[in-house]
């Protein structure tokens, strides 16, 4: 077989063979054991009834043997024989005993110690195996084992009379026995077998058929839903899925593809604005360095080369930290959100950025007002790309002042940035997270950042499990940084 080709298998493919199979398989386990319980009930309760019959035969053997009647050789309902002490013959006996041939000598042993008068035993008796020449052998019953039921009659409490019409001696001893055939049990218990396997198979037949239509059936929204779903491209995963009013599992599985559809179309739609306004964002600074360079080269004489190499320097580092936003970007989108095993104290890397911070616009003081270690668990890098993005959005923005309080909050760390600008209107509160958002159309984009300083903070604070937000406050702007805290080598 080539080692490509796929291996066949036994088991169906298809969910709706595979439940009809899986149903039929458990209802042939469960149909098993009610046969074997049906089964064994049945042939219990014909041996019990034949067993029965047997005991009622003895009994009325019994009656008559008192009576002083010999039971006459006719057709009985058992096999049974009246044995003597002292006697070679059997003294009576028939229902086929007569194939042993007991007028010669008798089948069962005779009686060699007395029961309970009245009383009656069953066990189970071997039938003998006689070969003699003399024997008419023609029983089935010879050499197999039966259950035998027996009961004794003393002669001594008999009258003369009938003692003398049973042709035995006063002293003697009867016994009685009846062979129970278990021929009636095991007839009636084969027949109820054929019975219980043709209901089986049909059953089985039965449920199998069922369980494949009623999947088919069940599974007809899912197909539906595939249908739909193949449909979906990505150049217009605006399609979505009926919703079936049953509310069962169908129902929560259109849900959820629904809620995914979604998600990608946003996903979608996000990169697409993304990719536009990226192109928007490079086009700017590369237009500027091109005419710049353009008008240099076109008039070569007249040029400010000192000025021009400076514009040309400003956009290149315009381009240079707007790639590096990008990628930055791209690598947090790939990226699962988690915090690193480093530890960073929060106070002292907001100290070290307030005193490195170059304020060159304006009377504009930076401040830092926490003392107290503030620890949390991250890269110190990413943390420090996350104050200075908050500082650099102040820094554009206020008008004298900009604060950075600290302080731990039972196990969360608050950092908040607050500067004394215009503030952002409440309907632009979660607006200015969004990438390449630019509140101040009017302000030159050399002032106004890339606008993925906001997006890019945010991103990374999600990333070290925290949150950022734009809180109210009458004057300014304010921006809270919460953070889990990591425990201090005294709480470990």
């Amino acid at each position: 077989m080539n080692a490509t080709e796929p291996r066949r298998r036994w088991w169906p493919r298809s969910v709706r063979a595979r439940t009809a199979l899986a149903a039929a398989s458990t209802a042939a386990v469960i149909l098993a054991g009610i046969g074997w319980w049906v089964h064994h009930d049945v042939y219990r309760e014909g041996t019990r009834i034949a067993e029965k019959q047997a005991e009622m035969q003895l009994r009325s053997l019994a009656d008559q043997l008192t009576e002083g009647v010999v039971p006459a050789r006719r057709s009985a309902p058992a096999p049974y024989e009246v044995v003597a002490t002292g006697l070679r013959t059997a003294v009576a006996f028939g229902g086929g005993m007569d194939a042993f041939d007991p007028g010669t000598r008798h089948v069962l042993p005779a009686p060699s110690d007395a029961t309970e008068p009245g009383g009656m035993t069953i066990r189970p008796l071997r039938m003998p195996v006689r070969r003699d020449d003399n024997s008419r052998y023609r029983s089935d019953m010879a050499g197999r084992t039966y259950m035998v039921m027996s009961t004794d009659i003393s002669a001594d409490e008999l009258s003369s009379d009938r003692v003398a019409a049973l042709g035995v001696a006063a002293d003697t001893k009867l016994r009685v026995y009846v062979v129970v055939l278990p021929h009636t049990a095991e007839a009636i218990t084969k027949t109820t077998d054929r019975l219980l396997l043709r209901a089986g198979l049909v059953s089985l037949v039965l449920i199998a058929a069922v369980a494949y239509f009623a999947v088919r059936i069940a599974l007809r929204p899912v197909e539906a839903i595939r249908v739909l779903t193949a449909s979906v491209t990505a150049s217009d995963p605006r399609e979505r899925v009926t919703v079936p009013a049953t509310g069962h599992e169908i129902t929560a599985l259109a849900t959820t593809i629904n809620t995914t559809l979604q998600r990608l179309d946003n996903a979608a739609a996000q990169q697409r604005r993304f990719v536009a306004d990226a192109a928007h964002e490079l086009r700017s600074p590369l237009t500027t360095l091109l005419a710049s360079l353009e008008v240099a080269l076109a008039y070569p004489e007249r040029t400010d080369w000192p000025a021009a190499a400076t514009t040309a320097a400003r956009q290149t580092r315009r381009l240079q930290a707007l790639a590096e936003d990008l990628l930055l970007l791209a690598r947090l989108d790939t990226r699962t959100p988690t915090a690193g095993p480093e530890t960073v104290d929060l106070t002292a890397l907001a100290s070290r950025l307030t005193e490195q911070y170059p304020l060159t616009e304006g009377p504009l003081t930076l401040t830092c007002d926490s003392t107290a270690p503030a620890h949390v668990h991250g890269n110190p890098d990413e943390y420090e790309r996350l104050l200075s993005n908050l500082i650099d959005n102040a820094a554009r923005h206020a008008a004298h002042r900009i604060q950075i309080t600290i302080r731990n909050q039972d196990a969360w760390i608050v950092l908040t940035v607050h500067d004394d600008g215009p503030g952002v209107p409440t309907e632009d509160a979660e607006r200015i997270f969004e990438r390449f958002v630019r509140l101040d159309d009017a302000r030159s984009r050399d002032h106004g950042g890339t606008g993925l300083g906001l997006a890019i903070a945010r991103d990374l604070a999600h990333r070290h499990r925290g949150t950022l937000t734009l809180t109210p406050r009458t004057l300014g702007a304010c921006f809270q940084l919460r953070l889990p805290r990591a425990p201090t080598p005294a709480e470990k």
